[in-house]
């Protein structure tokens, strides 16, 4: 029985939901003071919605609320309203609009954080939409990467550019944008290397990879994705804080929102950094990666479902 996206997102945000949910039960009820609203900006945190989010909830809590009381369904539906905004602001699909063609996208992240799977998985939605894909394995660091790739392109059956292990990334970028623009290729996604033990070296790289790039497209790259992995929690957010300074990131794709995915910390990236969130991975088949509708992630993540308390 297939699983629907409903379903996934049901359980790649189950641990935070759960996680509020708990926090915030007992709280029904109650009348909103200084000590409660405390308790609600508390829980909120705990759940990695971030500071700035847990703020505004209280606002709207305490806007002439301190003489009433409260039902914890009426908190939480408070708490969708105010993720969903937050999210509504970032929750946007990569258009494929460039001209010419192709799109190049840049696919940068740290290793183990799904980066190779994502590029297969983005490479099969923009299938779906009738697009003509090629991949590059510019992550010549490990042989690993350009074989896994390799694999992936055979699998979903898209052409592929790769070189030798310890290659020239920028080389193989060229190749593939002259290959992609001559059979009319209209997204090209790279893969890029994901060390940042020597910050200095990865920017040196990307930096040629641009420059090249601009020699050939002067709009190119049209989108540096950063790939994170939620089941980091709080360190997802110190990546985006190094890749921004690396390599310039444009937008965001946040994988591994399974079970064990602290998914909260989709909303506190949103709140602090404003980038486009352009999808999100809630498992490990090829359609796990899809954008997002804010208004069901903040409702999901508040714990309701159809307007009813679970």
């Amino acid at each position: 029985m297939n699983t629907s996206w409903h379903d996934k997102l049901l359980g790649g945000f189950r641990r935070t939901s759960d996680r509020l949910v708990g926090n915030l039960a007992g709280l029904g009820g109650a009348r909103l003071d200084e000590e409660t609203l405390d308790t609600v900006e508390e829980a909120l945190i705990a759940s990695d919605l971030g500071p700035a989010t847990a703020a505004k909830v209280r606002e709207r809590l305490a806007e002439g609320t301190f003489e009433r009381n409260m039902e914890e369904l009426g908190i939480r539906l408070v708490v969708a309203e105010e993720v969903e905004k937050v999210l509504a602001q970032v929750a946007r699909p990569i258009g494929i609009d460039a001209f010419p063609r192709p799109q190049v996208i840049l696919v940068i992240g740290v290793n183990g954080s799904g980066k190779t799977t994502t590029i297969a998985k983005l490479a099969h939605l923009f299938l779906e939409q009738d697009y003509a894909v090629m991949l590059a394995a510019g992550d010549t660091f490990r042989a690993a990467a350009i074989g896994q790739l390799r694999t992936w392109a055979e699998r979903i059956g898209v052409p592929i550019v790769t070189g030798p292990e310890g290659g020239d990334a920028a080389g193989i970028v060229w190749d593939a944008v002259k290959q992609a623009t001559a059979i009319g290729t209209d997204v090209l996604i790279v893969d890029t290397a994901g060390r940042l033990q020597n910050k200095r070296e990865l920017m040196d790289e990307l930096a040629k990879i641009r420059r090249v790039l601009g020699r050939l497209n002067p709009a190119a790259p049209h989108d540096v994705l950063l790939v994170l992995d939620a089941t980091t929690g709080q360190n997802a957010l110190s990546q985006i804080e190094v890749f921004k300074e690396v390599a310039g990131v444009t937008g965001l794709v946040m994988t591994k929102l399974d079970g064990t995915a602290r998914g909260g910390v989709l909303v506190a990236a949103a709140e602090r950094y404003g980038l486009p969130i352009h999808a999100i991975g809630v498992g490990e088949q090829m359609d796990d990666l899809r954008p997002f509708d804010a208004r069901e992630v903040s409702r999901i993540i508040a714990g309701i479902e159809g307007g009813k308390q679970r």
